[in-house]
């Protein structure tokens, strides 16, 4: 008998490192991705900055971008210093922001939704914010006054009041993942047709100011923009990963998250509001940019797994590296005009769209 048991003893004790090394194994795995996207991210953004219509050398970018950082005074050329520094570094800063930022907003809608399909785009977010800029330029109406921001002011208090009234609609029949979803899609197409109508009353140089907002750019990216697009998606990341552990338990179901002691109900409500902050900041300044919320939260989950303590981080660094690869092609791709970002991704996303919807199961 005394054999017996510490012969289970021992293999319970095998199973128990067995376990502890596949863990650690993955853990493994999964940092190295994190940090090799990071690091590959950087050589990207060196190269986006050497490109372009006036070439700068790899090496001469570094000095720059290293000189600036540091203080430090290196010999470089003034106008490597000013096309680099003033104009290319701050929009590629920017995409990986904005990358991030709705790569992440993506991975938060389709942990509460369940629904691989899911995004802040489909739930009628962008929608919103193509209203409030359609808005501002078309009628010369905004909340926020006529600054200097007034069109990205409206753009963005539209994006929250319908992500608002995509829950409030949602709540009137419990607030599940498929009201969430079909909510969110009858609030686009409502909001879609006025945006079309407002185009069509429009002049035609209104008309054509609100058709390049809407195709989405970083054209006129700058420090400015940059700083506040940062603030919205550092803030609503930072409490957006607080909730990691949350989105693990939903991942088998409401109930089994529920029987943890997980309150369902706040966790989508704060979520979906955390992704439209987040989504609504990015978009407002850079026009509606798709499918990078959709298409980074899968390829970081075909590698990391549905581990939300992970795969936040890990589709931030892939939105961050698809827009930034994006906008840097839109830029070079033709030499006698540049292509906006928003059109690049579509055709991007659009492929990858059809695949989801052909190869993905029910299940998520």
């Amino acid at each position: 008998m005394t054999l017996r048991i510490m012969e289970k003893n021992v293999i319970a004790t095998e199973s128990e490192i067995e376990v502890k090394d596949i863990y650690e194994k993955l853990t493994a795995r999964k940092l190295a991705f994190i940090f090799g996207g990071i690091a590959g991210i950087i050589v990207l953004s060196i190269l986006a900055c050497s490109v372009g219509a006036a070439h700068i050398s790899f090496a001469e970018v570094a000095k720059v971008i290293f000189a600036k950082l540091t203080g430090l005074n290196f010999a470089v050329r003034k106008v490597a210093d000013t096309v680099v520094w003033q104009v290319r570094f701050p929009r590629v800063l920017l995409a990986i922001v904005a990358g991030a930022g709705l790569a992440i907003s993506g991975a938060g809608i389709q942990g509460i939704t369940r629904n691989p399909l899911a995004s802040p785009f489909t739930m009628g977010i962008s929608a919103g914010a193509a209203l409030g800029a359609a808005v501002a330029i078309v009628l010369g109406w905004s909340i926020v006054g006529m600054g200097k921001f007034f069109i990205a002011g409206n753009s963005f208090l539209f994006a929250l009041f319908s992500a608002f009234l995509v829950l409030g609609v949602s709540k009137l029949r419990g607030t599940t993942e498929e009201t969430l979803i079909l909510a969110g899609i009858a609030i686009m197409y409502i909001i879609t047709a006025i945006v079309s109508f407002l185009q069509f009353i429009a002049g035609k140089e209104k008309l054509q100011g609100l058709i390049h907002w809407l195709f989405g750019s970083l054209a006129n990216a700058n420090w400015d923009k940059l700083f506040f697009v940062s603030i919205f998606v550092f803030l609503g990341s930072f409490f957006l990963f607080r909730y990691s552990w949350d989105l693990n338990a939903m991942i088998s179901g409401e109930e089994v998250a529920k029987g943890l002691g997980v309150n369902t109900e706040r966790v989508k409500n704060v979520v979906l509001i955390l992704c439209s902050f987040i989504t609504a900041g990015v978009i407002c300044f850079t026009g509606i940019i798709g499918f990078v919320c959709l298409m980074s939260p899968h390829i970081a989950r075909m590698y990391i797994g549905a581990d939300h303590r992970f795969l936040l981080p890990s589709s931030c660094i892939v939105g961050a590296f698809l827009l930034l690869g994006a906008d840097t092609l839109g830029r070079t791709l033709l030499s006698s005009s540049e292509i906006p970002v928003g059109i690049i991704v579509a055709f991007l996303g659009g492929p990858f769209f059809l695949y989801l919807l052909l190869t993905k199961q029910r299940g998520f």
